[in-house]
């Protein structure tokens, strides 16, 4: 099974090598020397907004507020940026953001913050997802393949959050932590009950703040249709266009939400993006260009992310 996520990185490398090639390197070259180097850090502010935005909405996935907003930004800053850097082994940040929080939360509290706010953050993907398919139907002429393949994703994302969420509140996770005891894979269920109540307890009693933290998850989706992808694609000469900017980006984040056993959905975003510029009339060209811009900014915000961590980690000593 570990070796599953390294032949899926090596197999989405080969496709998108396969794409530049059928598209050629010279377009896609051609659409990125649009973009100047202080147009690119351009590019790369509006991610700091939805970073605070989400980091919101992981501050309503505690039953109470305890740890200061800055200290959740920074956790959430490293931690999104290890998952990345980590996405072919099996190390994830989001341990480590439980951990750059436990001066002003303990694990007990932290841990279910982090499977709330999972729950809520796809939630408001799928929600993105069906405001995309809503502006692709109405106000886009978008063909009928795109059209279908972004409901098969909502079909899939649905089915998929409706399966976690459902699991939580009928208190699965005890039960698995039960059957794990049974199995001899551990020796206590301690850990799994106390995990389990304290969702069980959050979704029933505290839906105000479920309903906030789907919010601000959901603002930020929008926020990146409708801020960072309109800049993306009018810096590099595509479209100004709001609307089309949202439709590409839900169908992104509906891919990349299909295909997360793909490490960083390589080759396999940037193949949905090819697909989509070209169905929108943008050429195949555009839309690799478009993800090379998007992996850059994704690059320059892992930076940041690992200084982040590694300051944190010095004022915690």
């Amino acid at each position: 099974m570990r070796f599953v996520k390294p032949l899926l990185f090596v197999a989405g490398a080969v496709l998108l090598a396969v794409l530049i090639r059928r598209v050629g390197a010279e377009p896609i070259l051609a659409t990125l020397r649009a973009l100047a180097w202080w147009q690119f850090v351009l590019v790369c502010l509006p991610h700091g907004v939805i970073l605070a935005v989400d980091t919101l909405g992981w501050r309503f996935a505690f039953a109470q507020d305890r740890a200061p907003f800055w200290r959740l930004y920074g956790a959430r800053l490293a931690g999104e940026a290890l998952n990345v850097v980590t996405a072919v082994g099996s190390v994830g940040g989001e341990a480590v953001k439980a951990w750059l929080v436990r001066r002003d939360v303990s694990y007990a509290e932290s841990v279910p913050s982090l499977v709330i706010a999972k729950t809520t953050i796809v939630i408001a993907q799928a929600i993105f997802l069906i405001v995309g398919i809503v502006l692709a139907w109405t106000a886009l002429d978008v063909s009928g393949p795109v059209l279908r393949a972004m409901l098969w994703l909502l079909m899939i994302e649905v089915l998929a959050v409706g399966g976690f969420f459902g699991a939580q509140v009928a208190g699965l996770v005890r039960r698995a932590g039960r059957l794990l005891v049974w199995a001899g894979v551990t020796a206590d269920a301690a850990a799994a009950e106390s995990l389990d109540a304290s969702l069980r307890h959050y979704y029933r009693h505290e839906w105000r703040r479920f309903a906030a933290s789907t919010g601000f998850h959901t603002l930020g989706w929008l926020i990146g249709g409708a801020l960072e992808a309109t800049l993306m694609l009018w810096l590099l000469g595509v479209t100004s266009s709001v609307v089309t900017a949202m439709v590409i980006e839900a169908l992104g984040s509906g891919v990349r939400f299909a295909s997360f056993m793909v490490p960083a959905g390589l080759g396999v975003f940037e193949g949905a993006n090819a697909a989509a510029f070209g169905a929108l009339g943008f050429g195949a060209a555009a839309g690799l260009a478009f993800s090379v811009v998007r992996r850059a900014r994704q690059v320059a915000w892992i930076v940041v992310g690992l200084l982040v961590l590694l300051g944190m980690r010095l004022s915690d000593r």
